[in-house]
């Protein structure tokens, strides 16, 4: 509720607008009327200081470097609980009691199949395609096959709808997997956890018994959790955007991949890895680091720093120790990349220079050096990510729905080109 006033003055006239506060955060400006009554709009590119809805979802203080999900601090959420019981708090708003969260499992689980005609859309593209780009295509298609679950105004078709995306995401990532280095799918076990039955998925083959190691199964659900959601960033107000139209659940998570694919986003820790190989050898690191201090020079050290938090990001607390947990399990000690990455973060950590910036190892770091280990090509990584996001993205989708004063988006510009022309027609034109 409003409880005091900003006063806009342009010459001679004053408008009134109401100050609104959070539970928590900055209060806000509703300009909402803003061009009703002095028919100007306000200019923020980027929409950094613009709130664009109002939600109780997810909370992230940059500066102080918290991030809570209905009000639970992520790294609490990543040490002590798993994935699906976040899905559960993102969705519903509580964590769940032991017999909702056995309901909730339940219901995931057998919902994990693909229809199977789905697996056909595969082939259509070609082998050597980027997996995001089937990510799109087939997660898209989903409306194609599951039509009881499209109708955005019917609650119980809108819960169907996220129950079937956070089961099938995994599955069709998979298979994605799977197909780009040429491997038979492998099907969903209903015995296996939410992670261990994804790294069956991607890793096993029907030669030989595949069985999931633990150490690696926690550090894929870790990996979903910190994850889940991160408040009305690129890819989420994508989504908000595209349900604004009343688009179905299915086309609104195909855009958010989409939005996600960019390396300025989803493709962060796919980019931190590519820095990694680009520096090759412990021994070359001051030199990157030097360059990184050039303000002449293009080059910048990927995962570190994050647009939002500039103290330390909560999230990468718990992705750095994950991160050592794999490679300790998995006694890797002699991979030139990952002594790069380890001298890296030591010598970043301690660096005034970073220090002073804020420019902190974020958790793209932590997570690409994490999933290379995984067994992962790089071009997964933002797969991974979209599997993970997903329930953000449905969580944010629903409450966009649900909110009685939500409208189709539409944002307003500051229009600099030509005005009226008159037409010339082609033969006298010079």
């Amino acid at each position: 509720m409003a409880d005091e006033n900003a006063t806009l003055r342009i010459g001679d006239e004053t408008w009134e607008f109401p100050i609104r506060s959070g539970s928590v955060g900055p209060d806000v400006m509703d300009i909402g009327t803003l061009y009703k009554h002095t028919d100007r709009f306000t200019f923020d590119p980027g929409f950094t200081s613009t709130a664009s809805c109002e939600s109780n979802i997810t909370y992230i203080d940059g500066d102080a470097g918290i991030l809570l999900h209905r009000g639970y601090a992520i790294d609490d959420l990543a040490e002590h609980g798993d994935f699906l019981e976040t899905c559960h708090l993102l969705l519903y708003g509580e964590l769940p009691t032991p017999a909702q969260k056995k309901d909730f499992e339940e219901r995931v689980t057998y919902h994990t199949m693909l229809h199977d005609q789905m697996t056909r859309l595969y082939s259509g593209f070609r082998r050597d395609a980027h997996p995001m780009a089937l990510m799109v295509g087939v997660v898209g298609a989903l409306s194609a096959f599951y039509h009881d679950s499209t109708d955005i105004t019917d609650p119980e078709q809108r819960d169907i709808a996220s129950l079937r995306m956070i089961a099938k995401m995994p599955t069709i990532a998979a298979m994605a997997y799977k197909y780009t280095v040429g491997q038979p799918f492998v099907y969903p076990r209903n015995d296996l956890g939410y992670a261990a039955n994804f790294l069956q998925m991607c890793f096993a083959v029907p030669a030989e018994d595949y069985k999931v190691n633990p150490v690696m199964a926690r550090a894929m659900d870790r990996i979903f959790v910190l994850h889940a959601d991160h408040e009305q960033n690129a890819s989420t107000s994508t989504v908000r955007l595209a349900g604004s139209s009343g688009a179905n659940p299915f086309a609104c998570i195909a855009a958010g991949i989409a939005c996600l694919w960019g390396p300025a986003h989803g493709g962060a820790n796919e980019a931190a890895l590519n820095m990694l190989h680009e520096i090759g050898t412990p021994d070359r690191i001051p030199e990157f680091i030097a360059r990184a201090k050039d303000k002449n020079d293009p080059f910048r050290l990927m995962g570190f720093g994050h647009r939002v938090y500039k103290n330390y990001d909560p999230r990468a607390k718990i992705m750095q120790q994950t991160c050592h947990e794999v490679l300790n399990d998995l006694g890797i000690t002699d991979d030139p990349i990952l002594d790069v990455a380890m001298e890296l973060e030591k010598i970043a950590v301690e660096d005034p220079y970073f220090k002073e910036r804020g420019l902190y190892p974020n958790i793209d770091f932590y997570s690409g050096i994490t999933l290379k280990a995984l067994g992962f090509p790089t071009d997964m990584f933002t797969v991974l990510f979209s599997l993970a996001r997903t329930v953000g993205w449905i969580a944010q989708w629903r409450e966009m729905i649900e909110d009685p004063r939500q409208k189709i988006g539409r944002p307003r510009q500051l229009y600099t080109g030509e005005t009226h022309r008159d037409y010339v027609p082609v033969d006298k034109r010079k």
